[in-house]
């Protein structure tokens, strides 16, 4: 019964992926590119597929409907689209996930803001696109440890984004995310597909998304550390409760 269950939910998970890429494809050739419109739609995707996949979401906080940094801590590969589920802004990812079958082709499509860790040009080039996108008047999200662990506070954040909201005012807004069991985390050596798989077979599976207050300062430093701090005690906080 488990194998089947994850058979079909991965099955589900490619088809339905490739089906609202396309759509976004098609609604660019046929009307123009239009971002409100794409996200829109990779929103839909995100609502219909979590639920297919056996997520239970569990939401509090208001997420970001202006142009910010979303700051967020960083837990499995599911972060994206558990985001995607409530805020229509662009996502950032590191630049192997373009070459990853059918996820790298949709977040290609979606206008993912693709980063090569190691490169230093890479790095500044992300950040001028993240400042692009929200003086466009979008949100832009950001896992800002750089990668999932299974420790239960946040890891060092990666300061660049932190560094262009002081320089230029925007808005940093943290998000907490935790899952309800620690196998739905990914780490060390797991590959993707088997790890999929595993956690596909799993009947149902929860996960908690907190956001915050909206944070401001010219103080590179200090936002980080306020944004850290308010991740950290909203994470203690719903492992209390598991």
């Amino acid at each position: 019964m488990k194998t089947l269950r994850a058979i079909y939910r991965l099955l589900y998970f490619a088809v339905y992926t490739i089906l609202k890429s396309s759509q976004i494809v098609f609604a660019n050739l046929l009307f123009g590119k239009g971002m409100h419109r794409t996200l829109r739609i990779r929103r839909a995707w995100a609502r219909r597929l979590l639920p297919h996949l056996g997520i239970r979401m569990h939401v509090q906080g208001t997420p970001p409907d202006f142009p910010c940094i979303l700051a967020a801590n960083h837990r499995s590969y599911l972060d994206p689209a558990v985001l995607a589920h409530d805020i229509l802004g662009y996502g950032v990812a590191k630049a192997e996930v373009a070459n990853w079958p059918v996820i790298g082709w949709g977040a290609r499509v979606a206008g993912v803001i693709f980063l090569h860790r190691e490169s230093h040009a890479s790095r500044k080039i992300a950040l001028s696109g993240i400042a692009e996108k929200i003086r466009e008047g979008f949100p832009v999200i950001v896992f800002v440890e750089g990668t999932t662990h299974t420790h239960p506070a946040t890891i060092g954040f990666k300061p660049g984004s932190f560094k262009l909201a002081a320089q230029e005012g925007f808005a940093v807004v943290p998000a907490a995310i935790e899952c309800g069991s620690p196998e739905d985390y990914w780490v060390g050596s797991d590959t993707f597909l088997p790890h999929l798989l595993r956690r596909l077979a799993v009947k149902e599976k929860h996960i908690f998304v907190r956001y915050g207050p909206a944070l401001r300062g010219d103080d590179w430093e200090d936002l980080m550390a306020r944004t850290k701090s308010w991740i950290d005690a909203e994470l203690r906080d719903i492992r209390k409760g598991l």
